[in-house]
């Protein structure tokens, strides 16, 4: 339930909206490599317009991706730290319960001394 809404309510206005840019943005734009020599035709590529916010987009994405994944190294690494902590508790613990248990001292049953 919580996906279809997800879905309606941000993936659909945001898949219109890039649409309408694509439609309105169709015209060919020219980006060259060459700031010193703009004409240069072997530094320049001619594309639609909406290519490049497109592409812009999804490079923006792809690095505050990468900016995120940074910033919760120590999350992933305590995480990593704790997971090991429970494995060795585990070991130790079976490593308890396997051990047979010793014998309680004391006086045993039925072996009382006889008063004289």
């Amino acid at each position: 339930m919580l996906n279809r809404f997800f879905l309606v309510v941000i993936v659909v206005p945001i898949a219109v909206v890039l649409i309408a840019l694509a439609v309105a943005n169709r015209a060919l734009v020219p980006f060259t490599m060459d700031p010193f020599n703009p004409g240069n035709p072997a530094l320049t590529i001619q594309m639609p317009f909406f290519i490049y916010l497109f592409l812009m987009l999804i490079i923006g994405a792809l690095i505050g991706s990468f900016a995120t994944w940074l910033a919760q190294h120590r999350y992933r690494k305590l995480a990593r730290q704790r997971g090991l902590e429970v494995d060795n508790l585990r070991v130790v613990a079976n490593r308890a319960n396997e051990v047979p248990a010793a014998p309680v001292s004391g006086p045993a049953t039925g072996t009382a001394l006889a008063r004289t």
